[in-house]
């Protein structure tokens, strides 16, 4: 629902993951094989001649700097807004605002719900379930609309639909009680806590 670039995390975590993995080979067989270690060092040492000829053959008349130092920071520069542009991804969409009216009274005025009274509100009313593990409601922000979230990490030999259907009820309760219709999506999922739990009866 939110707004977090998921594939692209995804992307990058397995290119980095990659690179670490090469960088960590490459770093063994150099200390165990002679001969790549020998190659290692031929290779590197016309590597880094090349590099200096290149910054040689680029620098300002008359100065000892190479204009390509200028080019290096401006790459940086960008690869920091890059970085900036990414962690400002993260986790995009949330929201405070759960319900916005405007209300024509004897005193004219916009009429505000935070997002945290129906956190707050189904929190409280799922919490201490023993057919649930662990509970969590969000409000996001989607198409301009205010829209929650629900997580549910029900216990194992619950059923989900029957655990869908109370929630539900639930969130029609806040909704007469807010006096306005929301998107909602309820997310029931599994993970350790649901697997190592102790399975506790429901009566």
């Amino acid at each position: 629902m939110n707004g977090t670039p998921a594939l692209l995390n995804r992307i990058l975590l397995t290119v980095l993951g990659l690179l670490l993995l090469g960088a960590g080979l490459l770093l063994v067989l150099l200390a165990t094989v002679p001969s790549l270690g020998a190659w290692w060092h031929s290779w590197s040492s016309g590597a880094w001649g090349s590099i200096n000829q290149l910054f040689d053959s680029t620098r300002f008349p008359g100065r000892p700097e190479s204009w390509l130092w200028i080019v290096v920071a401006l790459a940086l520069l960008a690869l920091m807004g890059l970085m900036v542009a990414w962690i400002a991804q993260q986790g995009k969409g949330k929201s405070n605002l759960l319900a916005l009216d405007y209300d024509p009274g004897e005193t004219p005025g916009d009429v505000r719900i935070g997002g945290g009274v129906a956190e707050q509100a189904l929190r409280h009313a799922l919490e201490g379930r023993p057919d649930l593990a662990g509970a969590t409601v969000t409000t996001y922000e989607v198409q301009g609309t205010p829209a929650l979230k629900v997580r549910l990490l029900p216990r194992q030999g619950v059923a989900p639909h029957l655990l869908a259907a109370e929630v539900t009820g639930l969130v029609d309760a806040l909704e007469a009680v807010v006096g306005k219709e929301f998107p909602v999506l309820i997310h029931i999922g599994a993970g350790a806590r649901t697997r190592f739990s102790r399975a506790e009866r429901v009566r």
